[in-house]
């Protein structure tokens, strides 16, 4: 039976994708009993399925070998270039159950179309559309079993690829892998959806003008671990980052981007510069604010103008938005030299609005008008 709210995208649509990918079934799967547990209350990115999708790729002879194959460790040469040079991007989704029990993914094409651009910006080859959605189409329907059901739950999908060949040398490597896992996966924060509080980074950095920050790679991930460190020992669950030339415009977060609401109804966020990723959410979310009839500005926010908007009234909400943790209200704003609640910390009217409209679509409660869900299983 298909979700009735959801765009029909039929499976057979889907079918020669998957019928690409050789199923090689794990010789260990969990138990139901051991698999009912691991869903049963999730932490994020911890628990993993029973399969992982997988496609090597050489400059000689392109894409080859698709398979689903048991879950386990990778075998690395100690002289791997991915070790050396981080050649590496990757991609972030889910899958949902719908109530009743398909399983749907949420713009699947559009994280197809980042990868593509990650592996451009860092030298690696261009997977297509098709084998992104087969691999994850031939993963869900292997590990079905393992979507789980529920408030604020989903299958987190992780495909990414990295540079393969062993050598030390600064070029392109001549050798990829790419690969999907799965996760079992609860609310992204421990204590759910709460507003939190975020710490803005002066000192450091998370990417430049020409540098990889439009890019889903792990080193822009890297870089922020320290800041974010910094925020934790200010009491902030998260970082802010400000612009690398001037250090005084709104980035984005560590790994989501950012949403600042007017008094007058209008919603901002900051413009993609080349520095800040282009999020699948935060085009959602533009698309459903302009829906409901609000003007979306994307353009280049000074942090001051900000922390003004916050005191005199003008700014009423803040939020932030990705995959993992979908819509997150920011209650508090903090630096070095300012401390500010936001909105007398609470969750945002609009923000939890949006947040729940979201989660409707993508769980099938609410009708799909965008076309925005494809069905896996």
């Amino acid at each position: 039976m298909n979700s009735p709210l959801a765009a029909q995208h039929s499976p057979s649509a889907s079918e020669d994708l998957v019928g690409l990918f050789d199923i090689r079934p794990s010789d260990a799967p969990a138990s139901a009993e051991e698999r009912q547990a691991a869903i049963a209350a999730p932490k994020f990115g911890t628990v993993f399925t029973d399969h992982m999708a997988r496609i090597s790729w050489s400059a000689q002879d392109g894409w080859k070998d698709r398979r689903i194959e048991r879950y386990g460790p990778l075998q690395l040469d100690p002289a791997t270039a991915v070790l050396h040079y981080a050649q590496e991007i990757f991609e972030g989704l889910k899958a949902y159950r719908h109530e009743d029990g398909s399983v749907w993914t949420f713009r699947p094409e559009a994280n197809a179309a980042r990868f593509a651009r990650s592996a451009h910006r860092l030298a690696l080859p261009s997977l297509s559309v098709e084998d992104f959605i087969g691999s994850i189409t031939a993963l869900v329907r292997t590990d079905v079993e393992w979507v789980p059901s529920g408030e604020e739950a989903s299958l987190y999908l992780r495909p990414f690829m990295y540079a393969s060949e062993p050598f030390l040398g600064v070029r392109p490597s001549l050798e990829a892998e790419y690969l999907v896992i799965a996760s079992p996966v609860g609310p992204y924060f421990a204590g759910g959806v709460k507003p939190v509080s975020i710490w803005v980074e002066r000192e450091f950095s998370r990417a430049g003008a020409g540098g990889t920050g439009a890019a889903k790679c792990g080193g822009n991930y890297a870089s922020s671990l320290l800041p974010q460190v910094r925020a934790q020992e200010h009491g902030c669950e998260q970082v802010c980052f400000l612009d690398a030339s001037t250090g005084t415009l709104l980035e984005e977060l560590g790994g989501m981007n950012v949403f600042v609401v007017k008094s007058d109804g209008s919603v901002e966020t900051p413009e993609l510069t080349g520095s800040i990723l282009e999020g699948v959410t935060r085009s959602s979310i533009i698309q459903l604010l302009s829906d409901r009839g609000h003007t979306v500005v994307e353009r280049r926010i000074p942090l001051d103008e900000l922390l003004a908007g916050i005191e005199d009234g003008s700014v009423t909400e803040v939020f932030a938005c990705g995959t993992a943790a979908v819509v997150t209200p920011i209650g508090r704003l903090a630096g070095s030299s300012f401390d500010h609640t936001i909105s007398g910390g609470g969750a945002g009217e609009l923000t939890m609005a949006v947040r729940g409209e979201l989660t409707d679509i993508q769980t099938g409660r609410a009708a799909d008008r965008h076309g925005w869900l494809r069905r896996l299983a």
